[in-house]
């Protein structure tokens, strides 16, 4: 399995607002209230402009103590977990010895004995996931499936949660199931609505029973 898919988003639209496209993912392991964060904001594109997209298979996970104070980035895989705990140096995100409770999906434990923490999850270094205000003996959980969600909106920075408003409007889905490389090419605009489609797509080979 690859670990980085190539994408090059294209403008071959007609758009004439000097539109913002947002690209984000779900926690699919989340409850309904969980509002996504904008992982990708692709600022005035202008007609036939491109932009290069590195889509990790991977994430990686950091945790936010009370203070405000960031753990270091900790590479993170399907089945495993994470815990927040209390040392001699102070608070710590550290790989856990028990597994997560699912196989595909990643957990943040908050094993401090006081105090609340945010935990976060990154793709290529841009902040994906946030699950906040985790108190002691709660968990975050996150699971991603290949699939992007695109649109077009305004005033949006990355890292931004995003409110339910914007999301009912970005509702372009975008599988990139099996995919080595393509184009995201975004046509529409003016009269037309925007749409987004994947093109000249190199795939993996299926894999032979």
């Amino acid at each position: 399995m690859i670990n980085t898919i190539k994408l090059n988003f294209i403008n071959r639209s007609n758009d004439a607002n000097n539109s913002d496209v947002v690209i984000f993912q779900k926690n699919v392991a989340s409850s309904f209230d969980e509002r996504p964060t904008a992982w990708k904001v692709i600022k005035n594109p202008s007609h036939e402009e491109s932009h290069p997209i590195n889509y990790s298979t991977n994430f990686q996970v950091a945790a936010v103590d009370s203070y405000g104070n960031y753990t270091p980035k900790l590479s993170a895989y399907d089945g495993s977990a994470f815990e927040m705990v209390e040392n001699a140096s102070g608070n710590v995100l550290q790989l856990s010895s028990i597994s997560a409770v699912m196989d595909d999906e990643v957990e943040i434990r908050n094993n401090l004995t006081r105090s609340a923490i945010d935990a976060n999850c990154y793709k290529d270094s841009k902040l994906l996931a946030i699950k906040t205000n985790l108190a002691p003996g709660q968990k975050a959980v996150f699971k991603f499936n290949p699939k992007l969600y695109i649109g077009v909106a305004s005033n949006i920075e990355e890292g931004e949660i995003l409110n339910s408003a914007i999301i009912s409007e970005i509702n372009t889905e975008i599988s990139l199931l099996r995919v080595i490389s393509a184009d995201i090419v975004m046509t529409g605009g003016g009269s037309q609505p925007f749409c987004f489609s994947l093109e000249n797509a190199i795939y993996e080979p299926e894999k032979s029973e």
